[in-house]
């Protein structure tokens, strides 16, 4: 007994000091390190008191009062917000392998079949096998190049229901018809990107009634309408205990629904005969189930399902936002308006459509993009990253784990940057000036998003299009509101609706699309 006592006492003599010494040694560490400012928190909710929505707008008047770079706490997660453009090339560029992992945020855990689509994979074998299929095969150059003609169909059926509702309504200067322009832009974009997939059409057309096409424009507003929510329990993991008001049963049915829809595209092509093939023309499911009889382990069904749902994703909140934005700025800047079709009627005339080989002699009209893109970026923060390993930023020390947010929003109004940061200029980028080097509206990096050359080219076509066919106005006297309204994506807050007729000039061609 009177040994264990004597052992007993000689442990508690030797760890004791042991102990205090490595708190005192951590404790030490802990404030050698260099961490970013902080606002004020709360215990267990962190920073989340002070967001409003938009985020954007909320961490923007943060920045503006501690700092562009900040160190937040969004409940149990740790968050580093970045608005300033060195800071971001650093995390983005030099550090680009450290912080290109996606945090696993549990909201998005169902609608991005368990972590594993394009965006939402962490860096790792198979982010770099959907990378490498998307930058190689779904959308080089040289297949960005071979969906040219649906891209061109699709703006020309575009601009034909216009002239045809115009047409219908004898609408004139003087008697204009009305245009809901977020619908069109939608289904524009949603139109392409479904063609590109799978060779199927889903608005306008007979194709657009059939049952399918009903339940696919259901799942698709379903997703946009749950992907730009905001969810706590993202950041405050007890209130995933509980679903309220049914998130995540909405979400895994969603899941389950969008996944079907894939899997019934696969195996639509895998069915089809020689007359099925034909007509459907070739489609990016096609050339990926060619792929996977010589290599099944890497264009694995799973593998196409989530290429299939990135580019429904992407390809179409990109471009339609985007058309939208910039449609707004030309109804509040009609002096671009009219510089951009005199452009148009330069180079291409009035004797037929638009198309993308002309858009590189286009320059004003690339400007006018450029500009939108600056003011409305369409993911105002850049999709978060993480990082995976301790580094420094800006001389501050960045813990492993921490989610990181680029405010771009904030960067391309940034007055140290650019001349009047809140005035539409198309012309601050003409000639080649250097003003855009800190643009970023489609990220940096390996992250970078593949689509940008496709997204370019969509929302170029159609915006020269609209310009060159058709005379466009404001509903009523005031200005367009430009209000930005909640979400990911940065939606307009009052969905832009235009008065338009069509151009004397342009009437022959519009009659015979």
């Amino acid at each position: 007994m009177a040994d264990t006592a004597t052992l007993s006492f000689l442990f508690l003599s030797i760890a004791t000091p042991l102990l205090l010494l490595a708190l005192l040694l951590g404790s030490r560490n802990k404030k050698r390190l260099r961490l970013p400012p902080s606002p004020p928190s709360l215990p267990v909710i962190g920073h989340l008191h002070l967001f409003k929505k938009p985020l954007h707008r909320a961490l923007s008047s943060l920045a503006a009062a501690h700092g562009p770079i900040l160190l937040l706490r969004f409940g149990s997660r740790r968050v580093l917000h970045v608005a300033d453009p060195a800071a971001a090339e650093e995390c983005l560029g030099a550090h680009d392998v450290l912080f290109a992992n996606r945090p696993r945020l549990p909201s998005a855990r169902h609608l991005s079949n368990d972590y594993t689509t394009l965006g939402s994979s962490s860096y790792g074998a198979n982010w770099r096998n959907l990378r490498r299929i998307a930058t190689v095969e779904v959308l080089s150059a040289h297949s960005v190049l071979r969906s040219a003609a649906v891209r061109a169909a699709e703006v020309r059926d575009t601009a034909r229901r216009l002239f045809v509702d115009a047409d219908s309504a004898e609408a004139s200067e003087s008697r204009p018809a009305r245009a809901d322009m977020k619908a069109r832009a939608f289904e524009l974009a949603l139109n392409v990107a479904a063609r590109m997939i799978a060779g199927k059409r889903y608005y306008g057309g007979e194709e657009s009634e059939s049952e399918e096409a009903a339940r696919f424009r259901e799942m698709v507003h379903e997703y946009f309408a749950m992907h730009g929510a905001s969810n706590l329990q993202d950041f405050l993991p007890v209130l995933g205990m509980v679903d309220f008001g049914g998130a995540k049963r909405r979400a895994v049915r969603l899941s389950r629904t969008r996944n079907e829809w894939a899997q019934r595209l696969i195996d639509e092509h895998r069915n089809d005969d020689d007359e099925g093939r034909r007509s459907r023309g070739r489609t990016m499911v096609g050339d990926l189930l060619d792929m996977q009889a010589s290599d099944p382990e890497a264009y694995s069904d799973k593998v196409i399902r989530a290429l299939c749902l990135s580019i429904l994703q992407t390809g179409t909140d990109t471009s339609s936002s985007a058309i939208e934005w910039g449609m707004a700025e030309l109804l509040n800047n009609l002096a671009a308006t009219a510089k951009a079709r005199a452009e148009l009627d330069k180079v291409v005339g009035t004797g037929r459509l638009l198309e993308e080989a002309d858009l590189p002699s286009l320059p004003y009209l690339q400007c006018i993009i450029t500009e939108t893109l600056r003011l409305h970026p369409i993911g105002p923060l850049l999709a978060p990253h993480e990082s995976s390993a301790d580094c420094t930023v800006a001389g501050y020390d960045i813990p492993a784990g921490t989610m990181l947010l680029v405010n771009v929003h904030m960067m391309h109004r940034d007055a140290g940057i650019w001349e009047e940061p809140m005035r539409f200029m198309p012309e601050r980028f003409e000639g080649g000036k250097d003003e855009g080097k800190w643009m970023l509206p489609f990220g940096m990096g390996r992250r970078r998003c593949p689509g940008e050359a496709f997204a370019m080219k969509v929302v170029g076509l159609t915006l020269g299009t609209l310009v060159q066919c058709f005379e466009w106005s404001r509903v009523g006297e005031e200005v367009v509101d430009m209000s930005e309204g909640p979400g990911l994506t940065m939606p307009m807050a009052v969905p832009l609706e235009a008065l338009y007729w069509p151009r004397a000039d342009m009437t022959p061609v519009l009659r015979t699309l």
